[in-house]
């Protein structure tokens, strides 16, 4: 799939560790938040009760349906096996998963695009030398729970900085609640991805519909 910059605007993040280990209510939640628009979802099985093995696959071929009944662009989270036995249509990477150049370099052969963590000023400017990225992910902006190796809190104008560095588009992540949404996205950047923020909520169609703003894709 060729990357288009807007399929960043409302970016959902998840794995069924963020559903209390439960495969079914992930299934259940992002499918609503692909009725109420996002624009894109990753597929990031990770952490404490986490799927493994064929367990794993078949949740992800199961999401990977939805998306595509959606016409939702599907992201496989640090794991290019799985996201070409998937036929993903983005792999996401971070610094220390597997190394990028490999991974640019099989995800073009695929039709895959790419995403890359980056959270420093050296990190960026690395990444603007390399070819076969297509978007970076910079976070956390905020205190986050998701991720219990998270990197060291950036904040708002730290996040302009990094925007104002990158050759790429950036999606922010980390943290980021629903009334943080719009002071993000004057930043400049392209997107915002968030994780407990819709998966987490009580109420999920609104939860997806904020993130959506007034930029969603229409499916």
């Amino acid at each position: 799939m060729k990357f288009k910059t807007e399929m960043l605007n409302a970016y959902l993040v998840g794995g069924s560790q963020d559903t209390e280990s439960d495969p079914v209510k992930l299934l259940e939640r992002v499918e609503i938040a692909l009725k109420n628009g996002i624009t894109m979802f990753q597929y990031r099985e990770k952490g404490t009760g986490a799927l493994q093995g064929l367990a794993r696959q078949k949740l992800g071929h199961r999401l990977h349906n939805l998306c595509q009944r959606y016409h939702c662009p599907f992201v496989v989270d640090d794991d290019l096996v799985l996201a070409l036995t998937l036929k993903a249509d983005g792999i996401h990477v971070g610094q220390g998963d597997q190394a990028i150049r490999q991974v640019t370099k099989v995800a073009q052969q695929a039709g895959m695009f790419v995403g890359y963590s980056c959270n420093t000023k050296a990190e960026i400017l690395q990444a603007n030398q390399l070819t076969g990225i297509d978007y970076y992910g910079i976070g956390p902006i905020f205190p986050t729970q998701s991720k219990v190796d998270a990197d060291p809190v950036l904040g708002l104008q730290k996040l302009i900085e990094l925007n104002q560095l990158a050759k790429k588009p950036i999606v922010a992540i980390g943290g980021i609640s629903s009334n943080q949404l719009a002071t993000v996205r004057q930043t400049g950047v392209a997107g915002i991805a968030v994780i407990s923020q819709v998966l987490g909520s009580d109420d999920v169609a609104l939860a997806s519909r904020q993130l959506v703003g007034e930029k969603g894709l229409k499916n």
